[in-house]
């Protein structure tokens, strides 16, 4: 029973480190020139080289539209509340 509430408790505490994944640029770039020839680009070409441009300018903006996002779902709210000035 012992052993398996020490498998239980291994496996629970090893789940979030499994859900990390990272990825070097190495295997980046080869998933892109992957995706690339799968465009029908050959390798070597000025094509190949803008379809690979492509895709990293497009990672950048999608990275850049999250931050965005994130940095407006996070930011104080103002509350702006008018003062009526009646004159009598």
């Amino acid at each position: 029973m012992r052993r398996y509430a020490l498998l239980i408790l291994s496996v629970t505490a090893l789940l979030p480190l499994a859900a990390c994944t990272t990825i070097t640029p190495e295997e980046r770039r080869a998933a892109d020139e992957r995706t690339c020839a799968g465009y029908g680009f050959k390798p070597r070409t000025d094509a190949m080289a803008r379809c690979l441009l492509d895709l990293d300018l497009d990672r950048k903006a999608d990275l850049r539209a999250f931050r965005a996002q994130q940095d407006y779902r996070w930011s104080p709210v103002i509350v702006e509340r008018p003062v009526v000035v009646r004159r009598y």
